[in-house]
């Protein structure tokens, strides 16, 4: 199973990104695989609104139905506030998402990402590309 977070999604959607072209590389590798892609609801919360305010309505939609090709794991009360205890407890720079996303990968047992997010590999994750913070 690979975790996909925010970092990637908005890599894929954003043609300008300077991590785009390796994102759509790393993405069709993944597909042609078939590898089992999880992300959870937080994550898709995020990844879309940060699409919408930056690239608008109808990108946004479009990778919230491309999203429909994961494994979306619902955070419930007892997962957020695991991750909100990480969260308050850690780093400054850690989010409450990535918080959230760690927990479930631990929970999940996955232990690789498809990030761009330097705190993924900063937590002990294996990231399929790691070029620079977000």
């Amino acid at each position: 199973m690979i975790f996909v977070d925010t970092s990637a999604l908005y890599a894929l959607a954003n043609e300008k990104d300077p991590d785009h072209e390796r994102a759509q590389q790393i993405f069709n590798r993944l597909l042609d695989e078939k590898s089992a892609l999880v992300t959870h609801n937080y994550v898709l919360v995020e990844a879309t609104s940060l699409i919408q305010n930056r690239l608008g309505l109808r990108v946004a939609r479009h990778v919230a139905d491309e999203c429909r090709r994961f494994t979306i794991i619902w955070v419930d009360e007892l997962l957020h506030q695991e991750a909100v205890l990480r969260w308050a407890n850690g780093r400054r720079t850690l989010s409450l998402v990535d918080s959230v996303s760690f927990a479930v990968m631990k929970q999940y047992g996955i232990d690789t990402a498809f990030a761009f997010d330097s705190d993924f590999v900063a937590a002990g994750f294996n990231v399929l590309n790691a070029t620079r913070r977000r």
